[in-house]
């Protein structure tokens, strides 16, 4: 009898949890089923690369999982009955229903419009593979001289606007932000950040809001508009709406609320990673959707399913932030040291060996999916639960 383990989603969390739950359990007592609409991993934190015409590695699933015991289901979740234990995905030849013991919710989330007026119709994406590479054409058939506004001063606003500068020096691009630029940095990541964009000639429209979008201009809130022949929408993130369809306990805004080791508060058999979930950091405060946040949550969850299903002890991590590592094009960076709840202090990386120290991050991101317990041994351990349970299942209709 194996214990049905279902992850849905595989981003940097959901792949990180699945190797982990393969390295943590013997294959006779589980069955792990991955389910994706991509056949290959995506690199999130590289989008804008990609949107200026970089080309980055394939990493398919079928050879990251290899040997592991993962079972990878090509299709696109379409609904959750929590009640029922169920899982209804769509991929080439239908609707298939898939049951699970254990449920890891890893869909991640999307680009934020914000309700903002003509975003939706207008304006482009690189929230996920598919909006990177439209934005992709779309720049390479932009002649010169011809403005592009990205809008949001958060990390992937300014990775985006410097990646497009540097890449395409002849285009006119700007930041419209609604705060200072990167009013939440250090001084001295304030006066690199600063230095960078006049170095690439961005222009900056700080305090900013955005009203509108229209198909060759933004609209702000005093009134005046930004001459916009491609507009760039990086204002956030908002959650898949699959969770809040469902009899989950979420958040307003759709993010599953879980205890300390990412398990639902509403159904004990589903655990939330990553963007998915409502899960209180240092200080009490959300942790915010990043990948920073999202690797400790699939580890949490994934040892704390281990854990349950094997008798062992439950985890009890810490989680907390270190830094924030912002890419300023392939040359530029700054590393912006933070207290535990993600406040920045005064210490700061900055330049050619930021860049560096980013791009090692990045890599070594991609590398945990492939290696989700660090390089550690691997400690596969027996399933008691599901035994136990049977056992009882035996004995009573006896």
């Amino acid at each position: 009898m194996q214990h049905r383990i279902i992850v849905i989603g595989a981003g940097y969390t959901g792949a990180l949890a699945a190797g982990r739950l393969a390295k943590r359990l013997r294959r006779e007592d589980v069955a792990i089923t991955l389910v994706n609409a991509e056949p290959d991993f995506v690199e999130r934190v590289r989008m804008h690369q990609l949107a200026v015409g970089q080309d980055l590695e394939p990493r398919p699933f079928s050879e990251m999982f290899a040997g592991t015991g993962v079972e990878l289901k090509l299709g696109e979740v379409t609904g959750v009955d929590v009640d029922r234990r169920t899982v209804t995905a769509l991929d080439a030849n239908g609707t298939e229903e898939l049951e699970y013991d254990s449920l890891v919710y890893a869909l991640g989330s999307g680009w934020n419009t914000q309700g903002v007026p003509g975003t939706a119709e207008h304006a482009h994406e690189i929230a996920d593979r598919p909006g990177a590479l439209r934005l992709r054409e779309r720049l390479a058939g932009l002649d010169a001289g011809q403005s592009v506004v990205v809008v949001g001063g958060g990390l992937t606003g300014l990775e985006a606007a410097t990646e497009i500068a540097e890449a395409r020096p002849d285009l006119d691009v700007a930041l419209a932000a609604r705060g200072g630029l990167g009013d939440w940095l250090s001084p001295k990541g304030r006066r690199h950040l600063r230095k960078v964009f006049d170095k690439l000639g961005v222009t900056v429209h700080e305090h900013t809001a955005v009203t509108g979008v229209e198909a060759d201009r933004v609209a702000t809130a005093d009134g005046t508009s930004v001459p916009a022949a491609v507009t760039v929408w990086t204002t956030g993130f908002a959650v898949h709406p699959i969770a809040k369809a469902t009899a989950l306990e979420v958040t307003g805004t759709g993010q599953i609320v879980v205890d300390g080791t990412m398990r639902s508060v509403s159904h004990p058999d589903v655990y939330a990673i990553g963007d998915a979930a409502m899960v209180m950091g240092p200080g009490d405060k959300p942790l915010r959707m990043s990948c920073a946040s999202g690797g400790p949550t699939a580890w949490q969850a994934a040892d704390a399913i281990a854990a349950r299903l094997t008798g062992g002890k439950l985890p009890n991590t810490p989680l907390r932030y270190f830094n924030q590592c912002i890419s300023l094009g392939r040359k530029e960076g700054v590393i912006q040291y933070v207290t535990a709840d993600d406040r920045a202090v005064r210490a700061a990386l900055t330049g050619r060996l930021a860049a560096v120290y980013k791009e090692l991050v990045c890599k070594g991101a991609a590398w945990g999916v492939a290696n989700p317990t660090l390089g550690m041994p691997t400690r596969r351990r027996r399933v008691v639960q599901d035994r136990a349970r049977a056992a009882s299942a035996v004995k009573a209709s006896a």
